[in-house]
């Protein structure tokens, strides 16, 4: 009974590995997430930071191909699809010239504004930024030139093997959350952060399939596409 009891172990094992294996067969890229900081915070003064992170390893060859200010903007627009597509689009993104707006089926219910996004790409990191501009979930504490969010992405590992790791990091910080300042800092951990975090991380391990979005409004067209 005992022999028969490993055996059957054995062969679990066995299927739940190749399971893996052709998992992983089918994505070009593995994750795995490696938040930094643990769950959101508040601090003192009521500025809430939230910070979760991935290590995606994939081929040499094809973070070569992705290493571009083109790359980078779709992988911006890549999230902004996600949040669309993980509301069921009762959460959508209205883009204009001088900024994004985060709306709940339309303006004008705007949930959270952005300024347009600031970019910058160098060999190593590569860092695409959204300056919070207001919206129903901002507090009116909120300072213009203050928070923000922004999407890091930083070469960690030197190729091995043909592979190479790069690390992606999601961060809102120095961000003034009306649900902390008009209720209880509790409530929004609870609530909104929760919900932030829990998207966030779908988000991150969807980038093994490295399916980067069409950007949106043209400011690196003549690479591929238009901008988030």
């Amino acid at each position: 009974m005992v022999l028969l009891i490993a055996l059957l172990v054995a062969l679990l094992g066995a299927v739940l590995w190749v399971v893996a294996v052709r998992r992983r067969a089918r994505v070009p890229a593995e994750v795995r997430i490696v938040d930094p900081e643990g769950a959101p915070t508040i601090d003192a003064d009521g500025a809430a930071r939230s910070v979760q992170a991935a290590e995606l390893t994939m081929s040499a060859a094809a973070l070569t191909e992705l290493w571009s200010p083109a790359s980078l903007e779709r992988l911006a627009r890549t999230y902004w699809r996600f949040l669309e597509r993980c509301s069921l689009g009762l959460i959508r993104v209205c883009y204009s010239a001088d900024g994004r707006a985060v709306v709940l089926l339309c303006r004008p219910l705007v949930l959270i504004g952005f300024d347009a996004p600031q970019y910058e790409l160098s060999d190593d990191r590569g860092v695409v930024r959204w300056r919070i501009r207001g919206g129903a979930l901002v507090s009116h504490r909120q300072d213009a030139d203050g928070g923000f969010l922004q999407i890091d992405v930083r070469r960690v590992a030197t190729p091995q093997d043909g592979h190479q790791t790069i690390h992606v990091e999601i961060a809102v910080l120095s961000f003034y959350p009306a649900i902390a300042s008009a209720l209880s800092p509790r409530l929004y951990a609870a609530t909104q952060a929760a919900i932030h975090v829990v998207i966030t991380h779908g988000f991150l391990r969807s980038l093994a399939k490295l399916d980067l979005a069409k950007s949106r409004t043209g400011r690196f067209a003549d690479e591929q596409g238009a901008a988030p």
